[in-house]
């Protein structure tokens, strides 16, 4: 814990809140903001810069209501090979937020529906967040396609599609949500193939052949 006044301040997951601080120890807050000793993420929320440097934030305390999603979620679960260069959270669509100026975060914005479907609680990197499950996620990559490219979504998809715990009907069913059934369906057909993993050929020639789409 910081010490400003003689007197420790209560860190709530790596930060310091205003709402834990004496009027003194907040007035100190402010004078190391000033000298770069700390960073002011957003109105009474402060951090020492080493804490920044982990993969992952806690995203309800800089960016409350927000769900990891897009290249961080892809990075979670190991589907793709890029390397996020901002945490990429989505909002709602009409929520104003300023950010912070660290750590660089990328927002993408969001109907209710979309921020409620397909989303979890899941601990990243010691932290629990609010993030979008495995299917949704590979469902943004091929939604999301023209922006990201053609070969990170195909990249995405054939990682998702190599793992053993893979669920197409789960994944289909997401996809006709999003709207992107025949896109999915097109990429299936490249994928049965030369599938990766003999036991879901047979699942993926259901979905083909109109089972789940």
């Amino acid at each position: 814990m910081a010490k400003y006044d003689g007197k420790e301040i209560r860190n709530t997951k790596g930060f310091m809140l205003r709402d834990n601080m004496s009027a003194y120890q907040y007035h100190q807050t402010l004078q190391k903001v000033q000298t770069g000793e700390l960073l002011r993420l957003r109105p009474g929320v402060f951090a020492e810069p080493v804490s920044l440097a982990d993969t992952m934030l806690d995203m309800d305390v800089l960016i409350p209501g927000g769900v990891v999603c897009m290249y961080s979620a892809w990075e979670h679960y190991e589907l793709s090979t890029q390397v996020p260069n901002a945490f990429c959270v989505a909002i709602p669509r009409k929520r104003k937020l300023v950010l912070p100026e660290f750590p660089p975060i990328t927002l993408y914005y969001w109907s209710d529906h979309l921020l409620e479907f397909g989303t979890v609680q899941a601990e990243v990197h010691g932290h629990d967040v609010h993030i979008t499950d495995l299917e949704r996620s590979v469902c943004d990559a091929i939604k999301y396609r023209n922006k990201i490219g053609l070969d990170v979504c195909a990249e995405i998809l054939r990682a998702y599609l190599r793992r053993p715990s893979s669920n197409i009907p789960k994944l289909t069913e997401y996809a006709k949500k999003l709207r992107v059934a025949a896109t999915l369906k097109k990429y299936l057909e490249v994928w049965v193939e030369a599938p990766p993993i003999p036991n879901k050929i047979e699942m993926a020639k259901y979905v083909l052949a109109g089972m789940y789409i």
